[in-house]
């Protein structure tokens, strides 16, 4: 029986780590990326002499004592039984088991140190030959109350920590006591372990909540319990800033369990002297049976019998491993995560950016905006994500004006856009053909390769159908014909499908058919296949999931069913980096689940075609109903009820009919005013469409005195997502950054997923042991 303890701050020195960096150079490159420096450079020469600072030594020792333990369990193969770690080593024991990943685990280290850094005007010192009842006396009956106990490393050597004027007065009293073999003044910064780190305490609190952490795979002994990580692991990491490191009660507790064998990990011995006294001075604690069970959580017991062995292996799936590794690799992606193109910039420029540098793929909203308005967000991407990251541009269909559509294409191929995200497509068209064909080549074994890449979102199988499908011959013959394609990519569109992928958007805000993804995604999946294998594609289509994901759950259920990644939109409305006004967000941050309704599209307002929409607080959706009601029933304004018309006048466009007209003439051709004014009801549904556009520029703008007509395209997964964080920072839009959601979304996901499908395995291993 095995325990690895791990060194906290005291045992750094230079040159510690040695050959160890160049053992891990991938680690050690991710450290310095988290870092911003050198950690091999820091450790081995530290010519800055910035090792004794808190800042630094923090990250240097657990990144050195990360490596350690990674080569034992390299030269070793297998993992103690129990893992602990005195004050920042804790964070390395935590590492062990596998609560958080190295990259999560430096971050928070970071983020400690700086913290701890910024503590000035308090001390510690070490009081050795006293136990901890007599220096509570001592310090009690000398009026030094500002003073705490902050480390119990033996029986004898116990740490205080407080005010540095306070340190001295007791340096003067412990001194000229008997029993005190030594009185050590430490090197901090800070009064650490103690009352004076509450207002850290809080900062760290509000930071670390912003990550996900996972159940340990090996018990792990808290500082602030010396009992084995429960299901709190987050409210100790935080009570352990201002809380006294329990050592000695830890190790008492494990010898208690048994526990003989206790081994180093990382540079020095200064744990192994502390262990070995605790043995000497210290009985074993009583560990009873029931102790296995914390705050109602099992935690894993080391297996003690051959029994064992039949159980289950344990697993665990992590962010990065969701989804399809084909489509991470071809997007160059770190998560299988993908953000949508939001209505008139509102995915915005800084919006992909930040998704992009965090190893997922952001889509522009590029919907609604002139072609000047989209140009400058490619240029401006482009300059950012310069690396390789991922980023595309969202290609809404022009019912009305494919020209419109076509010059958005060709705007995309002169910037050489890799990936367009097609959306509200009822069909194949020629823009989308010609962005397909341009960027197809054929490579040596004789494959087509398309380097224009376009993910489709679908709702309908017919849809699904078309993009799963060669460009259509009319189409291509059409383009060729016109000089637009060459006839090498005529012949090679046949060969590939309309779509690299495929996005099955069940009910959710913008353009969607309100379908349920239990029964959508699973028959998109299906019929994948078949026309995979009718087409006999070299290459595979992957089906990803978007339409209600606004929770770890709603995540997981789409992974679960076979989704190859997963998209959001409606969540990422309502963050710092969309480009929508305070007051949408405002409004987005308080709905609920059941705060949305279906509502007319302006730019297919003739067809009938929906939008899900806020309804909460805005009169927008009834209203926008209400004008297609009377453009259903009536041919003409003229035909309207004269006290309607008035109503829609001065409550809906706070102008005249005749005024809303002499603005919409501006935004059509002489052809098309021709034939309003040749027929009243397209006339009057001009006029109706003015309205939209009006409504979703009030809720851009925010402005404050029109509130009521807000469009906001949303759907209910923003309610979930707000059920979900509900008491945390993040109730707060403004604590809200869209990379971190996603990466938060994620890491739950992946949780839920391992909890769920180790208790579905356990149970059938019951199940087979009855049977």
């Amino acid at each position: 029986m095995t325990v690895y303890v791990f060194p906290g701050q005291g045992a750094q020195s230079k040159g510690m780590g040695g050959t160890l960096f160049d053992e891990f150079p991938a680690l050690t490159k991710v450290a310095d990326e988290i870092l911003g420096y050198s950690i091999k450079e820091l450790c081995l020469e530290d010519s800055e002499g910035k090792l004794g600072f808190t800042e630094f030594t923090q990250p240097a020792l657990f990144t050195v004592n990360a490596l350690h333990y990674l080569k034992k369990m390299k030269e070793t193969g297998g993992k103690p039984d129990y893992v602990a770690g005195h004050s920042l080593g804790e964070y390395n024991a935590l590492f062990a088991a596998g609560v958080f990943d190295f990259e999560t685990g430096l971050t928070l280290v970071k983020k400690r140190g700086e913290l701890m850094g910024r503590c000035t005007g308090g001390g510690m010192a070490a009081v050795i030959g006293l136990k901890e009842a007599e220096i509570a006396e001592v310090l009690s009956g000398n009026g030094l109350d500002r003073l705490d106990i902050a480390n119990l490393n033996s029986p004898t050597q116990i740490v205080i920590s407080g005010p540095t004027e306070e340190l001295k007065r007791a340096q003067a009293i412990f001194g000229q006591m008997e029993k005190v073999r030594m009185f050590v003044p430490l090197k901090t910064s800070g009064a650490f372990h103690s009352r004076y780190m509450k207002e850290i305490k809080a900062e760290f609190a509000s930071f670390l909540n912003g990550f996900t952490l996972f159940a340990p795979a090996i018990p792990v002994i808290s500082n602030v319990s010396a009992r084995p990580y429960g299901a709190d692991i987050k409210q100790k990491l935080i009570e352990q800033i201002d809380h006294p490191v329990r050592w000695t009660e830890s190790i008492q507790y494990l010898m208690g369990a048994g526990e003989t064998d206790f081994e180093e990990v990382g540079p020095g011995n200064v744990l192994k002297g502390l262990i070995r006294r605790i043995q000497r001075e210290a009985e074993p604690l009583k560990v009873e049976e029931k102790e296995q069970t914390v705050a109602g959580e099992l935690l894993p017991v080391p297996a003690k019998s051959a029994a064992a062995a039949d159980e289950p292996a344990s697993f665990r799936i992590t962010a990065s491993s969701l989804g399809s590794a084909s489509f991470k690799r071809d997007y160059n992606l770190k998560y299988a995560y993908l953000t949508g193109g939001m209505y008139r910039g509102i995915a915005s420029k800084e919006l992909v950016v930040r998704v992009g540098k965090a190893g997922m793929m952001g889509f522009f909203g590029s919907g609604g905006l002139q072609l000047n308005e989209i140009e400058e967000a490619i240029l401006a991407i482009q300059r950012e994500l310069n690396k390789g990251e991922a980023y595309g541009f969202n290609l809404v269909h022009q019912l009305a004006d494919p020209a419109k559509e076509e010059a958005s294409v060709q705007l995309f191929l002169r910037h050489n856009v890799p990936v367009i995200e097609a959306s509200a497509f009822l069909s194949i068209t020629p823009a989308l053909v010609l962005y397909r064909a341009k960027g197809v080549t054929r490579a040596v074994d004789g494959s087509v390769k398309c380097q224009n890449k376009i993910i489709a979102k679908v709702s309908r199988p017919e849809v699904a159908e078309a993009f799963l499908s060669p460009a259509p011959e009319r189409i291509v013959d059409k383009l060729l014909s016109e000089g637009k394609i060459t006839r090498q990519e005529a012949d090679m569109l046949k060969q590939v499908p309309m779509a690299d992928d495929l996005t099955v958007e069940a009910d959710s805000g913008g353009h969607t058919d309100g379908g349920a993804a239990y029964a959508l995604l699973p028959a998109i999946l299906k019929l994948r296949d078949r026309l995979v294998a009718k087409y006999g594609y070299a290459k595979e289509i992957r089906v990803g999931a978007a339409g209600g994901i606004g929770s770890p759950e709603a995540a997981a259920a789409a992974f679960t069913m076979g989704a190859d990644y997963i998209l959001t939109g409606s969540i990422n409305q309502c963050t710092v980096e969309a480009k929508t006004s305070h007051a949408v967000k405002d409004l987005l941050e308080k709905m609920n689940v059941q705060d949305t309704e279906y509502a007319p599209a302006g730019d297919l307002f003739e067809l009938g075609a929906k939008i899900q929409v806020l309804k909460k607080g805005v009169f927008f959706p009834a209203r926008a109903n209400k004008l297609f009601d009377l453009y259903r029933h009536h041919d003409s304004w003229d035909e309207i009820d004269a006290q309607v018309r008035k109503q829609i006048e001065e409550k809906y466009f706070k102008r005249t009919f005749e005024e809303v007209y002499e603005i919409v003439k501006g935004h059509y051709s002489p052809g098309e005013l021709q034939k309003a004014e040749m027929n009243p009801k397209q006339k009057m549904a001009m006029i109706f469409k003015w309205y939209f556009h009006y409504s979703n520029q009030l809720a851009l703008n925010g402005s404050e005195e029109s509130r009521v007509d807000y469009q906001i395209h949303c759907g209910p997964a923003l309610g979930s997502f707000n059920q979900w964080v509900k008491g945390t920072p993040l109730e707060n839009w403004r604590n809200r950054h869209v990379d971190e959601i996603g990466i938060r979304l994620l890491d739950e996901t992946a949780r839920v997923l391992t909890e769920r499908f180790g208790r579905l395995f356990s149970a059938s291993a019951v199940q087979e042991a009855l049977i």
